[in-house]
């Protein structure tokens, strides 16, 4: 019996070279959450950095990024998963968009994975189960002949920089709605 514990993984690239690039916002909303609540990621056996915690009057949780590389994210996932008994859906995915305008939000539960490569980890990992909570970070599509893949591996542009705390902010508030709220309210919310 899969236990009643959520585990919030924040998708993008280890080390500081890809620190405040497009597709490490995920890492960044997670570092904001576990500033709220005070924690620090320990290392774990599986290739993920992870934190243990429990919002007030709610479910058990636990905080991770993977210490590899985006492409590569499903391995971690699956065994922090399987380590605490994790239910596919019970895992939040935060992650960057290409197909939302920069600063907005999405929140939904399966669907395609759109070229998002570390999602496609996830859903191979888990056996080709897509029934896991996206937290979709909007960063926009990227200015003309730019390729994508270059695209997300950028720093956010000065004027992107100037709002990116406050959209941080507010796609980890998105992710504590879905965890106390449940995933409806959460989209009222935010979308």
């Amino acid at each position: 019996m899969a236990s009643e514990t959520w585990l919030i993984a924040g998708l993008g690239n280890p080390g500081a070279r890809y620190q405040r690039t497009r597709h490490n916002i995920g890492h960044m909303v997670l570092d904001e959450l576990l500033s709220r609540l005070g924690a620090t990621y320990s290392r774990t056996k599986v290739g993920a950095k992870a934190v243990g915690a429990q919002l007030p009057g709610g479910p058990k949780l636990v905080f991770a990024v993977s210490e590899g590389y985006m492409n590569e994210s499903g391995k971690p996932v699956r065994g922090l998963m399987d380590y605490f008994g994790v239910d596919p859906a019970r895992l939040v995915v935060v992650h960057d968009e290409l197909d939302i305008d920069y600063g907005r939000l999405k929140l939904r539960r399966g669907g395609s994975e759109g070229g998002h490569n570390g999602l496609k980890s996830i859903t191979q990992h888990l056996g080709g189960n897509k029934d896991y909570i996206r937290v979709r970070a909007g960063i926009g599509r990227p200015p003309g002949q730019v390729n994508a893949a270059q695209y997300v591996l950028q720093p956010f542009s000065k004027d992107e920089e100037k709002d990116l705390p406050e959209f941080v902010s507010r796609t980890a508030d998105a992710v504590e709605s879905v965890l106390t709220e449940g995933l409806a309210a959460a989209q009222n919310t935010f979308h």
